[in-house]
């Protein structure tokens, strides 16, 4: 019976069917409490639908606002990164200049060292002249007071001559005198 109806209005749907024939049969009621029943369930399934595809969508949404707050963080990281990136090349940059300037203070380093060293050598060849100048200078002290002593002896030596003399001349000069008086 229900296959008449629906020929002979199959463009319309069940609803309307029992719209516009209020006086329906009982198995037609049948029908249309099994199809509310279908309905029902098909509402309670597309319901249970609606709500896990809302929870999913809460859940989706929770996932971008944390991959938003993630991605903030990232690119906030990202601005701090090439931060340090431009820092670190600014200070290669000047630490090529301070290379170049290290070069140059290691240069003048060994020139330094070199002029050094020549000073070393010459204040060794100094220090070895310095050295036999006061062995040879020694030697000629320990000559000086040779003479000194050996002058010392001289002059004691004359000074006791010259009294000898004076007193020999003393002598001399009264044997004349007596020899004048004779």
């Amino acid at each position: 019976m229900d296959q008449i109806k629906q020929a002979s209005a199959p463009a319309t749907p069940p609803r309307l069917l029992v719209e516009l024939h209020p006086l329906t049969s009982p198995a037609r009621m049948n029908a249309l409490r099994i199809e509310a029943d279908e309905s029902a369930s098909k509402a309670e399934e597309y319901k249970a639908k609606v709500k896990t595809l809302e929870t999913e969508n809460t859940q989706k949404e929770q996932e971008i606002t944390s991959l938003t707050h993630k991605n903030q963080v990232l690119e906030a990281e990202v601005e701090k990164l090439e931060s340090s990136v431009k820092t670190y090349k600014d200070e290669a940059t000047g630490g090529a200049a301070a290379s170049s300037q290290v070069e140059a203070m290691q240069r003048k380093i060994q020139v330094l060292e070199e002029e050094a060293e020549e000073s070393d050598r010459t204040i060794r060849e100094l220090n070895e002249k310095l050295r036999q100048t006061d062995v040879k200078s020694g030697h000629f002290e320990r000559k000086v007071q040779a003479l000194e002593q050996a002058r010392d002896q001289w002059e004691t030596k004359y000074e006791e001559m010259a009294k000898k003399y004076a007193d020999t001349k003393k002598d001399l000069d009264e044997f004349a005198a007596e020899l004048g008086n004779i």
